[in-house]
């Protein structure tokens, strides 16, 4: 499946509002009410990944943030692991998309996609469940070719791309290799039969060059960049800036360092 010229949709992921949320406790910052603001400056949709550990977001915030975007007319797409309890989550509430992701003890944030075909009877089993009360499913994959052939084996309507290879390799040598696994990556999902979203540390320097270069890409799900530049820009004007930049207009990123 090709864009065909329309701009890629923007789903902001709201963890980090909900992270500094917890760091003190009570209710400010509110997921909330910056869903709402994003919601308002240009977002197409809102993702939360609920963990095992709460240290984020937390079930209150999922059935909040769902029935936000249920209100709005948005998509919601609610990220985690195999944790059962979080599929009959997402089949409660009708999320618009499920994405399947990977998690190992420890780690401060996903980084790395399903290892297939040799996972394949977990990933398969998720996703007939949640697509059978019909939820449009995805899982997260590394940039690899080879494997979306494994990944569309496993019944799944789209497959999210981690893009952290090709941010890390920006302004270095390795860019135009890592851009092109990524355009790889997205023809052979598309060949497979499969959509294509993308996400991790795309950023309003990043990003244009991807939505000009990739025409597979349906959807970017930007969180940590786009809440750090929000403390520069405001979350509103940040907000606007991603949706241009999945225009693929280039826009200006604030100093950061």
């Amino acid at each position: 499946m090709v864009r065909d010229g329309r701009p890629i949709d923007l789903s902001v992921n709201l963890n980090k509002v909900a992270l500094l949320r917890n760091s003190r406790g009570g209710t400010n910052p509110s997921p909330l009410v910056a869903g709402r603001t994003c919601l308002d400056h240009g977002a197409y949709g809102l993702t939360l990944h609920w963990r095992a550990d709460n240290r984020h977001t937390r079930i209150d915030d999922v059935r909040a943030l769902r029935a936000l975007c249920a209100e709005r007319g948005a998509e919601f797409n609610l990220e985690g692991d195999e944790r059962p309890e979080l599929h009959a989550l997402a089949i409660e509430l009708a999320v618009t998309q499920f994405t399947l992701v990977p998690v190992k003890p420890g780690e401060v944030t996903s980084d790395h996609g399903w290892d297939l075909p040799r996972q394949h009877d977990t990933v398969a089993r998720i996703v007939e469940r949640v697509k059978s009360a019909g939820i449009r499913t995805a899982i997260f994959v590394d940039p690899v070719p080879e494997m979306m052939a494994a990944a569309a084996a496993t019944g799944v309507d789209r497959v999210e791309i981690y893009t952290e290879p090709y941010a890390a390799a920006w302004g270095s040598p390795r860019l135009g290799d890592e851009l092109a696994r990524l355009k790889a990556t997205a023809t052979a999902a598309a060949a497979a039969g499969l959509g294509v979203n993308a996400g991790h540390d795309l950023d309003l320097r990043n990003m244009p060059l991807v939505a000009r270069q990739v025409p597979e890409l349906l959807e970017v799900s930007i969180g940590h960049a786009l809440l750090c530049d929000a403390l520069y820009l405001g979350l509103a004007e940040s907000v606007r800036r991603y949706a241009r930049v999945c225009r693929g207009e280039a826009v200006d990123a604030p100093v950061t360092r």
